[in-house]
């Protein structure tokens, strides 16, 4: 019984790994015929003002709508619109400023063929991505994306398998081909996935600090009392002291307070302005918020001032890096 287990198992394997090898040889039998129809698709997708439309049925639906998602992600705008909705009053979405990208490894399938005429009314071009390179919609399209495969990876040579994977591949294909053409990079990328560990990573200044009412101002000319409860309302740990411009002219923090008692005899009447740390640290909020913990971490404090033209337009502290969980 034992025997019989292990070669139970090993055939199973067998399979598995079979499968793998098949769909892997079709992606590249399908990269060997990639050539001028994707340069062309490439071309007219980035002439487009509008957005590419990615329709499919069935299975080429599902992989559909993952070209459709991939491309979104990558800077190129795009929704997958479906081929039975659109003919019952979803082809009011389609106008004559988009590129449809149209799914059918038969390159038959009825309802895409259907959608053809009315697209042509409504003057959309038309990109097949299909296995029938002798098919209808191979010869109604505009450029044709060969996805064609020898055969499935089901044993049975029906169930979608090699063909489903080889036009996820080409649909990857197409989009990252899109992203390189627009000089696409990881910020804009970040742009797109805010709530990611990528976008958080390209969080700024402006993007997490406190601005208005939130920012503890503080005038030069109260005095330590009025600023040791200044600090207490603001939750900080920290002044920024400006005139009535706003105009940044230093800060005062509760370390400063600290080492003013140590060195001193600890009067409350002495004037902020004149134990402020003139010349504070502070950032543009254009800049990373990585750069800003870096440079709090260099000089040991815990806040700087956001200022634009020696104005202050924001505070960020800390706590608000933390809870931004860029590390």
């Amino acid at each position: 019984m034992s025997n019989n287990g292990n070669n139970s198992n090993t055939y199973v394997i067998d399979i598995a790994k079979g499968v793998l090898e098949r769909e892997a040889r079709a992606i590249l039998d399908v990269a060997e015929r990639m050539g001028q129809s994707v340069l062309q698709s490439v071309d007219l997708i980035m002439k487009c003002p509008g957005r590419l439309i990615v329709t499919g049925m069935g299975k080429s639906g599902l992989v559909g709508r993952k070209i459709s998602a991939t491309l979104s992600s990558t800077g190129t705008p795009s929704f997958f619109l479906h081929p039975a909705e659109a003919l019952h009053g979803d082809l009011g979405m389609v106008t004559e400023n988009d590129v449809i990208l149209l799914l059918s490894n038969s390159g038959e399938t009825e309802e895409i063929v259907r959608l053809i005429p009315f697209l042509r009314r409504i003057g959309t071009k038309i990109i097949a991505l299909l296995g029938g390179i002798d098919s209808t919609l191979a010869k109604m399209a505009d450029i044709v994306l060969d996805a064609s495969v020898e055969r499935e990876a089901c044993p049975m040579n029906l169930a979608p398998t090699s063909s489903t994977t080889a036009a996820m591949a080409v649909g990857d294909a197409l989009a990252v081909s899109l992203l390189e053409s627009r000089g696409f990079r990881e910020k804009d990328f970040a742009k797109l996935h805010p709530s990611g560990s990528l976008g958080r990573r390209f969080l700024t200044v402006g993007d997490l600090m406190h601005t208005g009412e939130r920012i503890p101002f503080a005038s030069p000319s109260i005095s330590l009392k009025e600023g040791i409860l200044a600090i207490s309302r603001g939750g900080f740990g920290a002044l920024v002291i400006a005139d009535t411009d706003r105009k940044l002219l230093g800060v005062f923090t509760d370390g400063d307070l600290r080492r003013y008692f140590e060195r001193t005899d600890g009067s409350l009447s002495v004037v902020l302005a004149d134990i402020m740390v003139k010349s504070p640290k502070r950032i543009n909020s254009s800049r990373l918020a990585m750069e800003a913990l870096k440079i709090m971490e260099d000089k040991s404090i815990t806040s700087l001032p956001v200022v634009e033209e020696e104005l202050v337009i924001g505070f960020l502290h800390l706590h608000d890096i933390l809870k931004s969980r860029i590390v």
